[in-house]
């Protein structure tokens, strides 16, 4: 893909502000961060609907009057996996007691409707509303679970790797996920304007294999070398969580392209100049997350 340096000037300044944004939520204290994927979250979920009732307008109905519930459902589990991020013992108990009771008060608002409301959800639709719990709601709950500090984490009596990982808990892991994601999209696309010459998939025609491991290389590398002579961290730690982040990202945004593709649409959204809408911004962390958190729970085995 040849270099636009209008289209880069637009993505660098629509970026600049946004990354401004993301580490005031990032860092300022834990209900920042809350309320920053909360807001993420029902912007992927509303451009989901609109993306899937494109692809199944068979289903819109029951998609359409169900969407938002389970929304809920996925921010009541956002709510269990960060209440301990939120305030002390007792508040995180009060909180965990009234997500769970939500949940439970959702999940009877969706069999009510189902079986005497009048909105009955065909499978279809049923489906897509369980693959958007999946995909949309269930990695910022992995991400959460993260910025809370991980108490299944092993302490100082677990493997020196694991307690470098428990140790980068809390505000680092997720900034290294997120900065692995946003230097390999950035990399990437540099690398691919200047050498890409080799399309990477159909799903994504201006995407190179030059480009996406150029982008892998070269973020990888970048995030190691800060967090081992800028943070003191470990090597291991940093490059293993680098790749998997810059890989799986990858990977997701591939899986929105194609989901775009099949609802005949350029961009999920609009909400970013040159970036589009919060599933363009977003899905890479949608699939990097999961891939971290598990490589995480297997390293504390």
């Amino acid at each position: 893909m040849p270099f636009d340096p209008v289209v880069f000037r637009t993505r660098a300044l629509t970026a600049l502000v946004f990354a401004a944004v993301m580490l005031a939520g990032l860092l300022w204290n834990g209900w920042s961060f809350f309320l920053l994927f909360t807001v993420v979250h029902f912007g992927c979920w509303q451009e989901y609907g609109r993306l899937t009732c494109l692809i199944h307008p068979e289903a819109r109905e029951g998609i359409d009057a169900h969407l938002m519930t389970f929304g809920m459902m996925g921010w009541c589990g956002m709510i269990l996996a960060s209440a301990g991020l939120l305030g002390n013992a007792v508040e995180a108990e009060t909180m965990g007691r009234i997500a769970r009771m939500s949940l439970a008060v959702l999940a009877a608002t969706v069999a009510y409707r189902h079986f005497f409301g009048g909105r009955r959800l065909s499978s279809v639709a049923l489906r897509v509303l369980l693959i958007g719990v999946a995909y949309l709601s269930i990695p910022w709950v992995m991400l959460l679970h993260i910025r809370s500090g991980a108490p299944w984490m092993p302490g100082g009596d677990g493997p020196h790797f694991a307690r470098d990982i428990a140790a980068a808990m809390g505000q680092t892991l997720p900034l290294v996920i997120i900065a692995s994601i946003w230097l390999n999209d950035t990399l990437a696309y540099l690398t691919g304007s200047f050498l890409g010459r080799t399309p990477l998939s159909h799903i994504s025609p201006k995407k190179t294999w030059e480009g996406t491991i150029g982008g892998v290389v070269l973020s990888v590398a970048l995030v190691t070398l800060v967090g081992h002579y800028g943070l003191g961290g470990d090597t291991m730690l940093y490059g293993s969580i680098s790749f998997l982040s810059s890989v799986a990202g990858t990977v997701g945004d591939l899986l929105e392209s194609w989901l775009k593709r099949r609802a005949g649409v350029k961009d999920s959204g609009s909400f970013m100049p040159g970036h589009g809408g919060f599933l363009d911004r977003f899905d890479s962390l949608l699939l990097a997350v999961p891939a971290v958190w598990v490589y995480c729970m297997l390293v504390a085995g």
